[in-house]
């Protein structure tokens, strides 16, 4: 149920699960106004991520691989249908999912709030509460944009996206929200589709500002440094567990594609696809606004598993500690669980991300860049490989760099 309360039940019995109401609640309570097709967009992003968290991967019949069929109303149900293929393909490789939808007719539209308010700021960034999020923001500002920057709510990170706006600029505008995807039994945990509610939060807040409604354009900027945007497979058998690509050109080529269909004026940007992490804190725009705010990011892909901290040795903290020894290693107080990677035991060196980082090292070293990547930059919609090929050994060599410091072998 969208926009509402779900109910709850075992997954053998008849129940509602529930999304969105706390969002659009508080957009309401901003007397923001969106543009209608910004509203479907987010409606189809609710039910996409409420039906990511209610089917398990583990009774699809090869573990993961899932087949979802879905019925979403939306208020133009005609113009929507003619989206369906589009939208499913970009799914299908934001989450390795089958995907089916179908549109019809009783979507939600709320109508024009009294007074309502136009933000003037003349552009939107994602702002996560990770340290890419963090740089794009001070650097837009730096510039002298002002962005709205727009937030994804979860716990442990909501802290960190507050203190970050209202450091950033003097204080940026701040639209908080979370989807609440609530299914009526335990969560799936991969949830790979999650990334197209970041995507849709932030086209209906570019709706909102007055230059939207003014008839110009508006940027949404995605900042995101561009090797883990790719996360190119380390190994063979690590396909199926990559983690969500809500950055990689393919699936934002994609969904830029879809929104300018719907005659949204949005344009999606990642202003570091050739960047690696390292590159990004160097090159940052504000150093000592980031030497203050950087070791306060959160990066890890297992945050809240350590009672909120850094593991230390998952693959976005390997890329966050190689970054921060780019940039300057004594600036790195984050708090590391499981802090020298050289360590021979299973949870250090032999731990899985570590041991099959050094594997993916070591098969470059011996094979070539070329062999390893084998069709990872193949995709049809990602653009010319060649620039994206050297982003990704740059980001190896600074990977490289951390365990040649650790002495991984």
């Amino acid at each position: 149920m969208l926009y509402g309360q779900g109910s709850s039940a075992t997954r053998n019995k008849s129940a509602r699960g529930s999304a969105g109401q706390a969002a659009v609640l508080h957009v309401l309570r901003k007397r923001l106004h969106a543009a209608p097709r910004a509203w479907d967009f987010l409606s189809i992003a609710l039910a996409i991520v409420t039906a990511d968290v209610a089917d398990w991967r583990s009774e699809s019949p090869d573990g993961w691989t899932r087949e979802l069929d879905l019925e979403i109303a939306v208020t133009d149900p005609e113009f929507w249908n003619g989206q369906a293929r589009a939208i499913e393909e970009a799914l299908k490789f934001l989450s390795t999912d089958v995907w089916h939808l179908r549109f019809v007719a009783g979507g939600f539209r709320p109508a024009t709030p009294q007074n309502p308010i136009y933000p003037l700021e003349d552009c939107v960034v994602l702002l996560s509460g990770g340290l890419d999020s963090l740089i794009g923001a001070i650097d837009l500002a730096t510039d002298g944009k002002k962005p709205f920057a727009v937030s994804n709510v979860v716990r442990g990170d909501s802290e960190n996206q507050l203190a970050f706006a209202q450091s950033i600029g003097g204080g940026l505008r701040h639209l908080p929200l979370n989807h609440n995807a609530t299914p009526p039994w335990s969560k799936e945990d991969s949830q790979r589709a999650r990334s197209i509610i970041f995507i849709a939060f932030g086209v209906l807040a570019g709706t909102t500002l007055k230059s939207y409604h003014d008839g110009s354009r508006v940027p949404f900027y995605v900042c995101e440094n561009g090797f883990i945007a790719i996360n190119p497979p380390l190994t063979g058998t690590r396909l199926g567990s990559l983690s969500t690509r809500t950055a990689h050109p393919e699936f934002l080529n994609r969904i830029r594609d879809i929104i300018a269909a719907a005659n949204l004026r949005i344009d999606l940007i990642n202003p570091y696809e050739n960047s690696t992490k390292g590159e990004m804190m160097l090159a940052c725009k504000n150093q000592a606004l980031l030497r203050s705010l950087a070791p306060r990011s959160v990066s890890c892909g297992r945050y809240r598993v350590y009672n909120y901290n850094h593991c230390g040795r998952c693959i976005p903290c390997q890329v966050r500690r190689s970054a921060f020894l780019s940039w300057d290693a004594s600036l790195d107080t984050t708090y590391y669980r499981y802090n020298d990677l050289g360590r021979r035991d299973r949870e250090h060196a032999h731990f899985d991300d570590v041991r099959s980082l050094a594997m993916a090292l070591l098969e470059v070293e011996s094979a070539g860049l070329d062999a390893w990547l084998g069709a990872a930059l193949s995709y049809p919609r990602m653009g010319d490989p060649c620039p994206i090929r050297d982003l990704v050994a740059r980001g190896l060599a600074e990977l490289s760099a951390l365990h040649d410091y650790f002495g991984v072998e």
